[in-house]
Order: C-alpha cells, then structure tokens, then sequence
C-alpha cells in the first residue's frame, strides 16, 4: 500500500475557485474517475475525478476554500502496481478566464524529448468549442480572427449565436493562428474544431519533468476534469424500468450547481435518474429529463401544443404588390416559440389599475444631482422594482411556480426579477437577482448594464434564467395599456405604460396627479381577481408613498 498525494490538476487556468462541495471523506474507497470534489468558478462549476482507484487516506481542504492548480487536495492510499507517477507541486498559474459556461478541454499530449536544460518548446494544439450550454447546434457569426494572426489570452477568437444570445470564445491561451476550421455561417456544437494554435511553453529540466496534472494523465481516459464527467451516451427515450430515484431533494446525489440548476428550471429532482458515478445527477441529466418533458415522452406530465388549431393557410402575397422576404433570427424564432407556448399553456387574464407616482416622481426629481455625481440614470424603474418586491412578499402567491407534475405549487424564497428589453434582435428578459438586497442606485446601474447587455447581445444564458416575476415597460413609447403575456414557468408580469397627468378628487376638488397606467396578467390556474386585487392595492400603496418601503 502506497499513499498518493493529489494536488488539483489543470482547470483551465482559473485561479481562486471555490470549493463546493467535497464528495468522499477519510476512509472511502473510490474507484478511478469517481467524483473527489466540486469546483465551481464564476463561469462553471467543476468536478474533479480520482485518477486511480484507493482508499481516501486525509483531506486537506474544505468547503470553501479556494484552490488554483496544484492546490493540494487529498492523500489517497492506493495498491502499488497501481501507483502513478507523483502529481506536480503547486503552481501558481496565471492564464485567461474560463470560457463562458466553459467545459475545459483536454489539450493535446505533447512528448518532447527530455531535456537537461530549460528550452523554449513550440507546439499546436487543436483549440475546440468549450462546453456552450447547449447540445443543440449554433451559428458561427463572426470569425475574429486570421490564419497567421497573434493572439493573446482571452482574446475572443470567434462568435457564436444560439436562439437565446450571442457569445464570444476567447482564447485560452495565447498562440499564432496556424489553421481555421470553421467560418462564417457553420453550425456547431460543444467539442467540434474551431482552429489549431501554435504555442510556445518552456520545458521542464530532466530533473524537474513530471507527468503534468497527474489526476488526468493517469486517467485511462486522459481527459481534464470539466463541469460534466463524460459518461456513455443514453438512449434518447426514458428507459422501460427507470432507475429509483429517492423520495426527497435531500436525499439525491447532485452538486450544488446541478441544484440551483433544477431550481431554476423548476425540475424535482427526486424525478430525474442520475448517470454519474454512484447515481450521481449530472447537468446532462437534468436537460435531458427537461427535454423528454418537452417532447412528451414522460407520462408524468402532458405538454399541451395547440392540438386542433387550424393552421394559417401560405399566401402568395407577392400577387398583391412587391414584398422583400428575410429569414427570421434564430432569436426571434425562439422568441416567438415562447411567446406562443406561453400563451397556449397559461390561462390569460390581465387587470388594469392606475398607480398615483405624483410624491414619488417629486422625490426623484430631487435626486437628479446625485444620479449625476453616481453617474447613474435614475428613472421610475428602481423604485417599480423595489415596490414590486414588498408587494411579491406580501403576496407570496405571486412569487411562486407551478409544479411540473402539475399537482404541486412552488413558493420561492428569493426575489428575483425579470425586466422585458426590446432589442432590435427582438424581445430579451435579463433578470436581476436578490433584488430586495439591493439599493434603488445599485438597481439602477445594474438594470442599465443588463439592457445595454441585452441590445449588444452580449446576454448569457445564465442571465436570462432564474426569474421569479417580470416587468414589462412601454416607457416613453407611448399606450394607455396592453396585455403582458405570462412569462412561464413565472405566474405574473405587470405592464407599465406611459405616465399620464389626470384630474383627480380629492373630496373637495379636482387636482392634477401624475398616474402610472399598470397592467397586471396572470396565470389563472395558480391565482384569480381577488389575489391581483390585493396585489394591485399593495403596489400602489408602496408607489404612491415610497417611505412605506423602509417598514
């Protein structure tokens, strides 16, 4: 018997990632490839697999910490033929964030001869698509880069759109361009070649050269860990006997990034079969028991589609005058997708009120000098975000999600937001998160980030999930009201339209009052008129006197 001593192997050059969950303690036997820990960066979470079977021996971090590569992990006693080469001491490594939502990938396996000096080593490596959270496939939009061209890391090397948002790819590392394999126009997925990069890295001494990230070159497999271990593919149906999956969320075994992935996608995870090791639930998993949802092939809940709606006859509509046809986005085409499910799947019904903002308008006008020394713009939305949030906890049945089962309610616990921006892509809902933790100013300036975001398509997917209400603003466009449609899984979304100044009774006279004409739809199966009146009165209570806001 042998011990081992782990380090955390190469993770894409991300630096400080928190640990977040640790899989084994002192005492567990692991076989090769089975999860040790969790990472998670601001851009993926991580798991990191044993490179050989053993007995876990001590651990030396926790919960919490963070670890760059080369951090030491764990001692891991193993059975002698089964001993790898000693793993490298910690190095302080410094490169360019991970990509986007990024699975990193394995990097090619050089040998150069060994050297007894240092020497500059050149090599190419064939850069792939990073893990772009989706299977589907996606355009290529733009080519950033030339054959011949010096990149640095991080520079972004091309663009990709999917129907939700644009992304950029940066580089992981900086190179020479020697080879593009793809170009404008292309669909492609997670793993395919985008180019080959020449790199030059220095080689190790003869007396300093050991295997690099040993957890991964002792993999059979030598792949790096990544968000998603790979495991066989599965058969596109829900197998015949399904396995058993436990009775409550407590008792699954999924990291906490695959959690608040179910949360946000309102999935119960006791339904969804794990295919990791020991059961475990991964991202794929999830997705996929969404898209068998979707499809229909689970018997658990029946997907309406508008069956029996007759379909719009095709009209030749150039007999009628010259017409100039352009291929929709496909944005717009998932835009206009939602928008239909929304309205097939949601009994509709929207109330009107009027919301008195006179003291409120006032009170902002005072503050126009501090929005410029913050250098903020400051308009009625911080405050409609701020009011909705009391309202939201008053009436916790508006902040609440059907059950996919369709017998269960979910009443969430958080506040977050979604504001409608229209883009000229078409329609985008980023979402503010933890908005009752937040200030008016830091409501404010992150609402304007998100929509500048959302018109340069610079939105990630993560930033457009997770909302608990919505709110959609004509603004200064114009319109007495309109009719929000019901953003699901979400059961509300109030309309706001443009400020008007009305006569209003005050008992003795008329007097001007500057009224906010709101429109609130809803779902009808989880709330009704008495629920939305209650709403309204709360709302315009917190909007027509804004210090009820601090109670």
């Amino acid at each position: 018997m042998a011990t081992q001593h782990l380090n955390v192997p190469d993770i894409g050059g991300a630096e400080n990632v928190e640990v977040i969950e640790i899989c084994v303690k002192p005492g567990d036997k692991v076989n090769k490839d089975d999860s040790l820990i969790v990472l998670e960066s601001d851009k993926a979470s991580m798991e990191i697999p044993a490179p050989v079977s053993g007995t876990v021996k001590s651990i030396q971090l926790k919960v919490g910490d963070k670890v760059s590569q080369g951090s030491p992990m764990l001692e891991l006693d193993i059975a002698g033929a089964e001993v790898s080469q000693p793993v490298e001491k910690p190095v302080e490594k410094k490169s360019a964030p991970v990509a986007p939502a990024a699975k990193v990938e394995p990097e090619p396996v050089v040998a150069p001869p060994a050297p007894t000096t240092a020497s500059a080593v050149a090599t190419v490596e064939n850069i792939l698509v990073p893990d772009i959270g989706t299977s589907d496939a996606v355009e290529v939009i733009e080519v950033s880069v030339t054959v011949g061209t010096q990149i640095a890391a991080g520079d972004t090397m091309v663009v990709l759109e999917s129907d939700k948002a644009s992304m950029e790819i940066p580089a992981p590392k900086a190179g020479i361009v020697r080879a593009l394999k793809i170009k404008v126009g292309d669909k492609i997925s997670s793993g395919a070649a985008l180019l080959d990069l020449e790199t030059t890295s220095s080689a190790p001494t003869a007396a300093q050269q050991t295997p690099a990230a040993a957890p991964v070159a002792a993999s059979a497999h030598a792949t790096a860990p990544s968000s998603e271990i790979p495991q066989p593919s599965l058969p596109s149906t829900a197998p015949s006997q399904p396995a058993a999956v436990p009775a409550s969320s407590s008792e699954v075994y999924a990291g906490p990034a695959v959690r608040r992935l179910a949360r946000e996608m309102g999935i119960d995870l006791t339904r969804v079969p794990g295919s990791g090791p020991k059961n475990r639930i991964q991202k794929d998993d999830v997705k996929r028991f969404v898209k068998e949802l979707m499809e229909n092939r689970s018997p658990a809940r029946a997907v309406t589609g508008g069956a029996g709606i007759p379909a719009v006859p095709a009209i030749d509509f150039a007999q009628f005058g010259p017409i100039d046809t352009q291929p929709l986005t496909g944005l717009h085409k998932a835009i206009a997708s939602n928008m239909h499910r929304a309205w097939l799947n949601v009994p509709h019904v929207t109330q009107w009120d009027d919301a008195d903002i006179t003291e409120l308008e006032s009170f902002r006008e005072t503050l126009k000098g501090d929005a410029e020394k913050r250098g903020v713009k400051l308009s009625p939305l911080p405050f409609l975000l701020k009011a909705c949030v009391a309202a939201l906890k008053m009436h916790p049945k508006f902040n609440a999600s059907l059950h996919a089962d369709g017998e269960h309610i979910v009443y969430k616990q958080y506040f977050h937001i979604g504001i409608a921006v229209d883009t000229p892509a078409g329609l985008m809902v980023p979402v503010l998160r933890d908005v009752d933790k937040k200030s008016v100013w830091e409501l404010a300036a992150e609402a304007a980030e998100l929509a500048q975001k959302a018109k340069d398509r610079k939105l990630k997917p993560a930033e457009m999930q997770g909302g608990c209400f919505s709110i959609s603003s004509l603004g200064n466009i114009g319109g007495l009201g309109f009719t929000p449609i019901v953003n699901t899984p979400e059961v509300a979304i109030l309309g706001v339209s443009k400020l008007t100044v009305k006569p209003i009774w005050n008992g003795s006279e008329f007097v001007p009052r500057k009224m906010l004409p709101l429109s609130l739809s809803y779902d009808h199966r989880a709330l009704n008129g008495g629920d939305a009146g209650r709403f309204f009165a709360t709302l315009n209570q917190m909007l027509g006197d804004i210090r009820r806001l601090v109670l």
